[in-house]
């Protein structure tokens, strides 16, 4: 495998942003912050994962930062506090160690309502273990993606005070600082061994929040929020290969929902390149309902039930808002996001331009959308979900759309700005649209489905597929009807049921792939073509390969050092991008990656029910009881 980057980085002249892995990544459900290895908070947008942004280093050196660290250079190494999403950086210099703890602060509902908090929050805490070092702190709001240029303002005691416009930001700390005339405000503090100094940088828009003294208050809510987050992670039900990074995977999706709709956004961030210097630079920070099925079997998998009820429930709601017909993405909120915007004044990561906010795929048709949708309210009813009156009726017209439709071309699942197409991965997600429904029908969920249509419809999918998608002088099936190119989707041909992986179609589809798109040893392009120069390979697709080999298309031990060999790619506090350069094992595209890390949990779940001699995707949909209460989740 190709050697990891130095854990010992620190950012230099020759490079403005660090590598995209040298970044981890806090949150409290609303939003999240990215914080480099040097100490650096250098992407956050407040109050939700979309808002514009207060620090965007990460796009521009001139974007905004929030740096806290001692002076100098040293060892860097970091991790996460176990089973939380305390993010704990050591530093060690020639006069001493020094360690920065960085969190969110989250809390039960119980304790919100005892106190006033603040409406978002960043906690930095930085302990000198050993020696005497000099901490050093700059914070330069450049709020509204770096357009708008920071005026804070000093309070005395009650810290400083900024402005942005949507909102109140105010920085306290034990570190003594000053305003520069640019707008920064920088400091320092020198600290012996066994001294601590707090920071607390909090943002409020429309609320009050009491801001009682540093100290002994940021300690409470350090407590406070590694409780939290243990007693989530500890209703996670998985013991099998890899399972360290298993957990860390759900924690990092964790991160990614935002708690007050249920939704799950596809990354925290926009325009990382998946080439260092080209163009393919997108906004990630909205919710696609294509990644639905994949999402939800994830976390019902590992006993997150109320998260993926959460998520059916917010799927059920935002599509009743468009159905019959379904968009491609959405905000948090279930709403039409913004058109996409180019942002000409930042420079982008490393020269990567341009920055895009918005996302222009939401004006896209992709057919394949309704077959995720039905399969995650079939996976909610296998977990014992009752499907109501309305929903009943909304399904039903999704299968009424889809027989009218399926037919058509569409962008497909990769979104390439092109001409639509008869794309293989959408026809076969037409099929699990009708054939999910039929299940729910035959199971009682559906008691006024159009039968006979719908399986109708089905089977004629079906046979369109075996007979159009299937390349005969390939020993393959392929990306579009009748066509010759292969995409890495077609291995989830034995994921939705359509076909048994260990049957001959099947192998000889991923004997193809694994000689077309292969990447090296384990990782898999989603494709090779004009669409995508210089691309890396796809976290999920070679998770997709892991689990395609989980699935029967190979040996169990086959399939678990695959997998193994994938979870290595990961950072060295277990995150994982949306690609990775074959070549250096670095990260490519938007980071994290919600996408990646299901694919990483499904191929474990699926993995683990192989070892333990089960079969390893398992599609039961119990009988509708007969007097059960109605209900949408």
């Amino acid at each position: 495998m190709p050697s990891r980057p130095d854990p010992a980085h620190r950012r230099g002249t020759d490079a403005v942003q660090p590598p995209i892995d040298h970044y981890a990544v806090i949150g409290d459900g609303r939003s999240t912050a990215l914080v480099s290895r040097d100490g650096s908070i250098d992407w956050l947008c407040w109050p939700r994962f979309d808002s514009p942004s207060i620090f965007a280093a990460l796009l521009d050196e001139q974007g905004g930062q929030w740096r806290l660290a001692p002076e100098g250079t040293g060892r860097v190494t970091r991790r996460y506090l176990e089973r939380t999403n305390v993010l704990e950086t050591r530093f060690e210099t020639g006069d001493g160690v020094a360690v920065l703890t960085d969190f969110m602060p989250v809390a039960s509902e119980e304790d919100k309502n005892r106190r006033l908090v603040p409406e978002q929050e960043i906690v930095r805490i930085v302990a000198c273990e050993r020696g005497e070092l000099e901490i050093g702190l700059l914070l330069d709001v450049r709020a509204d993606y770096a357009r708008q240029r920071a005026r804070p303002l000093a309070a005395g005691r009650l810290g400083v005070r900024v402005d942005t416009g949507r909102g109140l930001l105010v920085l306290r700390t034990d570190v003594p600082v000053r305003i520069v005339g640019d707008g920064r405000v920088v400091g320092s503090l020198r600290l012996n061994a066994g001294q601590v100094a707090h920071s607390s940088l909090t943002f409020a828009a429309d609320g009050i929040a009491v801001l009682p003294p540093l100290g002994d208050r940021c300690l409470e809510a350090l407590d406070r929020s590694v409780r939290w987050w243990r007693d989530w992670a500890s209703r996670i039900h998985y013991d099998g290969p890899c399972r360290d990074i298993v957990v860390r995977s759900a924690l990092a999706l964790k991160l990614m929902v935002y708690a007050p709709s249920g939704a799950v956004v596809a990354a925290p961030t926009t325009s990382l390149p998946e080439r260092v210097g080209g163009d393919l630079n997108w906004d990630y920070r909205f919710c696609w309902p294509r990644d639905a099925s994949l999402t939800v079997r994830a976390l019902f998998g590992l006993g997150c039930d109320a998260e993926a009820r959460a998520f059916v429930d917010w799927l059920l709601h935002t599509t009743r808002l468009t159905q019959p017909e379904l968009r491609v993405l959405y905000d948090v909120f279930g709403n039409r996001p913004p058109g996409e915007r180019t942002l000409g004044h930042l420079a982008g990561y490393r020269g990567s331009r341009p920055v895009r906010i918005g996302n222009a795929a939401e004006g896209q048709r992709q057919l394949d959308v309704y077959g995720e949708v039905i399969d995650a309210v079939a996976y909610s009813a296998q977990e014992g979900a009752v499907v109501d009156r309305d929903t009943e009726r909304m399904l039903c017209a999704f299968g009424a759309y889809v027989c009218r439709h399926w037919t058509e071309p569409d962008d497909g699942i990769w979104e390439p700005r092109s001409a639509a197409a008869h794309n293989t991965h959408s026809r076969v997600l037409a099929w699990v649209a009708l054939d999910r429904l039929l299940q729910l029908h035959d199971r009682g969920h559906l008691r006024e489905a159009p039968v006979v249509t719908l399986r109708g419809h089905r089977d004629w999918i079906r046979r369109e597929v075996e007979a159009r998608a299937w390349n005969p002088e390939l020993g393959s099936y392929v990306a579009q009807l009748d066509g010759d190119r292969l995409d890495a989707s077609l291995l989830l041909l034995p994921w939705y049921g359509f076909e048994d992986a260990a049957s001959d179609r099947m192998r000889g589809t991923f004997g193809r792939i694994r000689e077309r798109l292969g990447a090296g040893d384990v990782l898999l392009y989603r494709y090779r073509g004009a669409g995508s120069p210089g691309e890396g390979a796809f976290g999920i697709c070679s998770f997709w390969g892991a689990e395609y080999v989980a699935l029967g298309g190979g040996t169990a031990e086959e399939a678990r050092a695959v997998f193994e060999r994938l979870c290595a790619y990961a950072n060295d506090v277990g995150l994982l991008a949306e690609e990775l350069d074959p070549e250096t094992g670095g990260a490519l595209g938007n980071f994290p990656q919600a996408f990646t890390h299901v694919g990483l949990i499904n191929a474990a779940l699926s993995l683990d029910r192989r070892l333990r001699g089960e079969s390893p995707l398992q599609r039961q949909i119990p009988a509708r009881p007969e007097h059960a209460p109605e209900a949408a989740s």
